[in-house]
């Protein structure tokens, strides 16, 4: 991997695991990071893990005409993160629709021999074609999935 290629992050399992460090922009004026970058940690996460397990989203859009879009999400606050901390988002995929994915998202700050969790999320992503509209997800995207569904 060349020095300069960003970090996908790793599988462990099923699991998908992102590194994330918290930069002086994503804080507010107490250095805490500001809610809505939990969300953008999220989807870089889920984006990621699409990555590594090989589903390029813009060769999606491009071949298939399929995107993906935010359907709903919960996200629960369990304790702040703070300027400087070097977070992990992991990401599991729950559950394969037919034109959807749910996944959890959980946000932690490791500690030594152990680690607290940050914030939670539960994200149902939907697929649907350049013009908005729900689709079936294409066969290839569906076999690329199946394999990491786990149980919730």
């Amino acid at each position: 991997m060349n020095a300069l290629t960003p970090t996908s992050g790793v599988l462990q399992g099923r699991l998908h695991v992102l590194p994330v460090r918290v930069y002086y922009e994503d804080t507010d004026a107490a250095g805490i990071v500001y809610y809505a970058n939990y969300l953008k940690y999220a989807e870089r996460a889920r984006t990621e893990m699409l990555r590594t397990i090989g589903v390029e989203q813009t060769k999606l859009r491009d071949e298939a005409g399929m995107v993906f879009v935010m359907r709903e999400g919960e996200v629960k606050y369990r304790r702040p993160a703070r300027l400087d901390d070097a977070l992990m988002v992991e990401t599991a995929l729950v559950e394969l629709g037919a034109a959807s994915v749910r996944m959890r998202q959980v946000i932690k700050r490791p500690k030594e021999n152990a680690s607290e969790e940050v914030a939670w999320f539960m994200a149902h992503v939907a697929c649907t074609g350049l013009d908005g509209k729900p689709m079936r997800m294409p066969a290839t995207l569906r076999q690329a999935l199946e394999s990491y569904v786990s149980e919730e």
